[in-house]
């Protein structure tokens, strides 16, 4: 199941860049072939881009494509485990951190909204508590078993 949650995140991570790519490319198009650039491309990639870069983190948890240093894990071997339940634990409170004052800051613009989009604010932050909420769920496992990354295996 995690994998697949996993998986979909890294599609929707994939799908919003592309979206992303379309939308800047409209604005540049209208710049400097219409002479009118639309006022809601720089907004509406934004907030994609902190969507499709909270999940793609989150996913980096799962995959273990997260930023870490592995030289130490690596040059430990076995004997690393004390030191990935360590790196796990942290994780899981940055991903805990990130769900509290995520959904804290959803609230508190919920009223603020986008001007050139017409919408809440709080839309732009929501994958925040979203992705840190998983972000614990993934890191959670390895803190009490202290296993490595798999090495990208695929679930049946």
């Amino acid at each position: 199941m995690a994998h697949r949650i996993s998986m979909l995140l890294v599609k929707l991570g994939a799908l919003g860049l592309v979206a992303m790519t379309a939308i800047i490319g409209w604005q540049v198009f209208g710049r400097f072939v219409l002479n009118s650039s639309p006022s809601w491309t720089e907004q509406a990639s934004l907030i994609l881009m902190i969507w499709y870069v909270m999940f793609a983190a989150a996913a980096g948890v799962y995959e273990g494509f997260h930023i870490r240093i592995a030289l130490l894990e690596e040059k430990l071997g076995d004997r690393a485990a004390p030191a990935r339940r360590l790196v796990a634990a942290i994780v899981m409170v940055l991903g805990l951190v990130l769900l509290v004052y995520g959904a804290q800051l959803c609230w508190l613009v919920r009223e603020n909204v986008v001007p050139s989009l017409g919408i809440s604010r709080s839309v732009a932050y929501f994958p925040m508590p979203v992705s840190g909420l998983l972000m614990a769920l993934f890191a959670l496992p390895r803190v009490f078993s202290g296993a490595p990354y798999p090495a990208h295996e695929e679930e049946a």
